[in-house]
């Protein structure tokens, strides 16, 4: 199969992304900050998801990565399809969810609410869930061993090393009612993990 097939799925998946993103964050920044958590680990994981994040897009523009680049397969590219589709229709709906508490780094904000509705009510992180299943998808439809895995290797270092952070910050400002909202969902999978 013509690699173009991924890199045209590639570019209009980033750009969905980030026209989903972009009023989101372009809202938030209008409700002032309360609490930051940000330190000098949040701003290398934060710079290491925005690298993953452009690697892919300089496989479609340019053939850095051209040695190690792979045969684009029909399956592979389908699956990858439908995990993009699945983690831009997640991602939308998270932020869409979250509303002004959603910030892109650890803050909390002034009137800040804990979200148990819609599809935080079955998982607390479901933008992280978003970003592994868009991840994945990337991973499948890129015929490239460097940058098909890339966002999937920065945002699982971000997973790793935030979320204990993220939920600890909401444990201090939400207390009892974090306690219980914890007890009843998960991290990333509904009724798994």
């Amino acid at each position: 199969m013509n690699p173009w097939f991924a890199k045209a799925i590639i570019l209009a998946s980033s750009i969905v992304m980030v026209i989903i993103r972009a009023p989101h964050g372009q809202r938030s920044r209008g409700v002032k900050v309360v609490r930051s958590g940000r330190g000098a680990l949040e701003s290398v994981l934060l710079t290491l998801a925005w690298l993953g994040f452009f690697v892919p897009l300089v496989w479609v523009v340019a053939p850095v990565f051209a040695f190690a680049d792979y045969s684009l397969h029909p399956m592979p590219l389908l699956l990858g399809v439908v995990c993009l589709a699945g983690g831009l229709w997640l991602f939308a709906r998270s932020h869409s969810d979250l509303g002004t508490n959603w910030s892109v780094t650890l803050e909390v904000r002034e009137k800040h609410q804990l979200v148990t509705e819609g599809i935080y009510r079955t998982l607390r992180h479901p933008m992280y869930s978003a970003f592994l299943l868009y991840s994945l998808g990337q991973a499948l439809v890129i015929p490239n061993w460097i940058a098909g895995p890339s966002y999937g290797v920065a945002l699982a270092l971000l997973f790793a090393l935030r979320v204990g952070p993220e939920e600890r910050m909401m444990l201090e400002e939400f207390g009892k009612d974090y306690e219980a909202y914890k007890g009843r969902t998960k991290r990333l999978i509904p009724g798994v993990w």
